[in-house]
């Protein structure tokens, strides 16, 4: 990595804290506003990274598994105060979206929510489905250029897409075993040579289960979340097919509950890896929210603080590159695919109708999606309370 700038403004441990809260707070809109904030204050404000800097830095993290906008925040802190400067700024990053969201989880998951609350839940959820195939649709021009043109190429990306697909929409307990077998099938072919390695590796579809057997209670929370942390690759709404089955099968939430969890983790400011928080809080109250946010953001941390000193070492590793071509659209089919079990989670006849016009909203009239959430949970609260949906 290059230097940081000589003309910088010095940045000590009260001014990350400030400004990294700062940015915590008015963090709306996902991965690109998390970016162009940090760009605006490292980069064109205090000149504590030249721009060469930040695009490596983005490089770099767009590498490592974890939500990528967490890790660029922890990146830029630790680039200025090292370790302890990392760790509060990627804790101030954090911590004001994850306060919002554990209060708005206490709201909705209590015995007795106001109905105003449910019925703007069961909006904003309806429209999950529609920025599940968004993010998606989003991530699939990256994805086909990172592997390659070729016709094999882009038959493995298909391949890999479908399999990722089949595993969120069918299979959930599968999908970390998929999203490693693609990953690790593309190093091998890339190794050993296509044809060779397409026969061998396409041979060990029928995979195993390796699975948390025996973990219970707080231990499979932690697994969950654990899982989230370090081996969501790719965009952000990954961590919905990757938390999907489990929070269902240990009936943790409902469906439609978790459909509202995703609602509010894509409404709340910070990365939509907090979406853990509602989980882990409807598993065991405050203290599962608070396991769960360690365990699932404590990788993005670790990865910072070991990879950064080795950024350029990683960018340059063809077995990592290769790994992330073969595992990126297995997580752009998981994403694609989660979309199915989330539809089919949809409880009233009424969400299907805000579906259909989250649709129009993200893909024919191209609006951002957290406008789009925020309309459809207003326009459940109007359905509702005019007597139009029950």
């Amino acid at each position: 990595m290059r230097g940081v700038r000589p003309e910088a403004d010095p940045a000590n441990l009260a001014t990350i804290a400030k400004e990294w809260l700062r940015l915590g707070v008015i963090g709306f809109g996902g991965p690109p506003t998390h970016i162009s904030l940090l760009r605006r204050l490292c980069v064109e404000r205090r000149g504590w990274l030249s721009s060469g800097d930040f695009e490596d830095a983005i490089a770099a993290t767009n590498l490592l598994p974890g939500p990528a906008s967490t890790q660029l925040a922890i990146y830029c802190a630790w680039r200025l105060r090292g370790v302890i400067g990392g760790v509060i700024g990627g804790l101030c990053f954090i911590t004001p979206g994850l306060v919002l969201i554990v209060l708005l989880a206490s709201v909705f998951l209590a015995g007795h929510p106001p109905t105003w609350v449910l019925a703007a839940a069961a909006g904003a959820g309806a429209a999950v489905p529609a920025v599940a195939l968004n993010a998606a649709w989003s991530l699939t021009p990256t994805s086909r250029i990172r592997i390659g043109t070729s016709r094999s190429e882009r038959g493995r990306w298909i391949l890999y897409a479908a399999f990722g697909a089949c595993a969120a929409a069918l299979f959930g307990a599968f999908l970390v075993l998929v999203l490693l077998f693609c990953g690790a099938t593309e190093v091998a072919i890339r190794r050993r040579g296509i044809a060779q390695t397409e026969r061998h590796h396409l041979a060990m579809i029928p995979l195993g289960v390796v699975h948390a057997v025996g973990l219970g209670g707080l231990g499979l929370l932690a697994w969950t979340a654990l899982k989230v942390g370090a081996l969501s690759y790719g965009g952000g709404f990954v961590i919905v097919p990757l938390m999907q089955h489990d929070v269902v099968a240990n009936h943790w939430m409902s469906a439609g509950q978790f459909l509202n969890a995703v609602a509010l983790g894509q409404l709340t400011p910070g990365p939509v890896v907090q979406t853990v928080a509602v989980v882990g809080y409807a598993a065991s109250g405050l203290a599962g929210a608070t396991l769960a946010a360690v365990f699932a953001f404590a990788p993005s941390f670790l990865f910072v603080f070991i990879g950064g000193p080795r950024f350029q070492q990683i960018r340059a590793n063809r077995d990592v590159t290769a790994f992330l071509c073969g595992a990126s659209p297995a997580v752009v089919g998981a994403i694609a695919g989660s979309s199915v079990p989330l539809g089919l989670a949809l409880s009233h006849l009424w969400q299907l109708a805000v579906l259909a016009a989250a649709i129009l909203w993200l893909f024919v009239l191209r609006r951002g999606v957290v406008t789009g959430l925020l309309g459809a949970g207003v326009l459940g609260v109007v359905l509702v309370h005019f007597g139009l949906a029950a």
